[in-house]
């Protein structure tokens, strides 16, 4: 764990210390995901938190769908490929 100070200006702004800027892979103008949870407030990359929620969610799917494996992957790809491109 790391601790970072920032202080909170009139209109509530703050500026993210540089090291925390960069190990969430934030620029100028990038937006970020504000989680209040537990009297706490977690301050995250949006994209990665979208992912990391997207995989959550989709645990399970692989088997679901029948797939164990690249092979039944790749069958899956050329059939839905194949549908498309028959649309």
């Amino acid at each position: 764990m790391e601790l970072n100070t920032a202080k909170v200006m009139s209109k509530g702004q703050i500026t993210l210390p540089v090291d925390i800027r960069k190990k969430l892979r934030l620029n100028t103008g990038d937006r970020v995901a504000l989680i209040y949870e537990n009297d706490r407030v977690l301050l995250i990359n949006p994209a990665i938190y979208a992912m990391e929620t997207l995989q959550k969610e989709m645990a399970g799917e692989w088997e679901k769908a029948g797939i164990s494996s690249e092979d039944d992957l790749d069958a899956l790809l050329r059939d839905v490929r194949a549908e498309v491109e028959g649309l």
